[in-house]
């Protein structure tokens, strides 16, 4: 772990050079393209696969009809998963991943494993109703909800630094479990299609009607609810310490068992009775489903005080403008300076506003995770790659910021002369010292990194507006 001075000290040299000579010596089956080569190929042929096993139990027509009543309800939970994600947006390349492993990979793990964990219970049991109940409520769980929590494990080791709380796990769980019921609703509502084109049946009285309002309509958030769970644990795993190792794999197993324990309790509420299903439904799965968005959204809240809170450290030592902490922690003063930006200076220029946002928020959640003791060996790196993000995009994020600010908010006056909040943290500008020796150069004027200042700088006597902090 990192140690967490009040001026963070330089390696010891240039921050790429061992890194790089590794990698260039690294071999073959190490390469990034390597590794993107391989994973898109399994995506792909798992893809190709779960469409031909698909398409051959429903037909053509009943496919084609169950890809178009299935794809209804993703882009209302993708955009809802994402709008959780606005305050610190991961890429989208990490939402595809997920997405694409739960329609895919994950949902022909779960066909496989299932079709052949029935038919062994079946044959050894010679009691196919009784394996056809035991495949749906225990193994069909454990099968699924594991294939979905590869994705988020994935993303949990691969993807370290855009995984770091609780709202990124539930996203990338979210995402893959959306991704793996598209998947699943097509072969369910293409076999009730079939089965109403053999009897007959149409309108609302048809099995592919009743399919749609029991999976679509009521209950189109049930395998997210679920694989959430598990995304929950990775979350809170993702903020302990490196060195509870325990912890960090046992929250993961603790989200994976409640997610297994109320996919099971869900897939055996119709055998609970007549009124089973909307018993469960009821009393268990919308309560749970309220539960959790409060969390999340709690959550987020939480977030954007962290941003209010660790950000003003680097307003006073001349990073960011003093208005900045406060409305990064707003989502009407960013969404108001994205909107500036768009408008006075192209789409170009809102794109560099939010990802300026976004790289202050990141700095602010490293800032929090170092001042709790859970930082990584690579705080000090991190932390000079954020500021170095920040400071090129300052030229055009400022303007726009400064206009949500005084839109925001009405301007009163700061004492000159006020001390930063928390003594040390940050950076200030030391007048005529240079760098230390091996630290990367910035751009002219941005604040230089003293060597070993131990008194608080003054915070820059400007005048900025007074902002609500829980307004978001």
């Amino acid at each position: 772990m990192a140690t967490f001075p009040p001026y963070p000290t330089y390696p010891g040299g240039p921050t790429g050079g061992p890194a790089d000579g590794a990698l260039r010596h690294a071999h073959w089956w190490q390469r990034k393209w390597v590794r993107y080569g391989a994973l898109i190929t399994l995506l792909a042929l798992s893809g190709l696969v779960i469409l031909a096993l698909v398409r051959q139990q429903t037909g053509t027509e009943g496919f084609l009809v169950g890809l178009g009543l299935a794809v209804l309800p993703v882009p209302l939970l993708v955009a809802a998963f994402r709008w959780l994600d606005r305050v610190e947006p991961g890429p989208w390349r990490n939402l595809l991943f997920a997405f694409a492993w739960g329609a895919c990979a994950a949902a022909l793990i779960a066909i496989v494993a299932n079709s052949f964990a029935t038919r062994w219970i079946a044959t050894a049991t010679a009691d196919p109703s009784n394996a056809d109940t035991l495949g749906a409520t225990v193994i069909a769980p454990i099968v699924e909800e594991s294939a979905k929590a590869a994705a988020v494990l994935l993303v949990f080791l691969f993807r370290r630094r855009d995984f770091t709380g609780i709202v990124d796990g539930v996203v990338i769980a979210g995402v893959t479990a959306t991704g793996f019921a598209f998947t699943e609703n097509i072969l369910y509502l293409g076999t009730a299609f079939g089965t109403d084109q053999l009897n007959g049946d149409r309108g609302l009285a048809s099995v592919t009607a009743a399919t749609f309002f029991v999976r679509v309509v009521m209950s189109p958030f049930a395998h997210p609810l679920f694989t959430v769970l598990t995304g929950i644990g990775f979350g809170i795993a993702a903020l302990s310490a490196e060195r509870q190792h325990v912890r960090r794999v046992l929250l993961p197993l603790t989200g994976l068992l409640l997610a297994m324990g109320m996919h099971s309790m869900w897939n055996g509420s119709s055998n609970f009775g007549e009124y089973g299903f909307y018993a469960v439904y009821g009393a268990f799965m919308v309560p749970a489903f309220g539960l959790l968005t409060f969390l999340v959204i709690w959550t987020r809240q939480r977030e954007l005080k962290t941003v209010r809170t660790e950000l003003p450290a680097y307003a006073a030592a001349g990073w960011l403008t003093p208005p900045e902490p406060y409305v990064l922690g707003s989502m009407r003063a960013r969404r108001l300076a994205r909107e500036y930006a768009a408008h006075h200076f192209g789409r170009a220029a809102a794109r560099s506003v939010a990802q300026y946002e976004a790289y202050a928020t990141s700095l602010a959640f490293l800032r929090h995770r170092g001042r709790s003791g859970r930082a990584n060996a690579d705080f000090v790196v991190r932390e000079r790659e954020l500021l170095h993000e920040l400071w090129r995009r300052r030229e055009i994020a400022r303007p726009s910021l400064a206009y949500a600010a005084h839109t925001s908010a009405p301007a009163v006056p700061v004492p000159p002369q006020l001390p930063p909040p928390w003594p040390g943290y940050g950076y200030a500008p030391v007048p005529g010292q240079a760098n230390p020796a091996g630290a990367p150069s910035y751009p002219a004027g941005a604040p230089s990194y003293p060597a070993g200042a131990t008194t608080p700088y003054p915070a820059p006597a400007t005048p900025y507006p007074a902002y609500n902090p829980y307004q978001s």
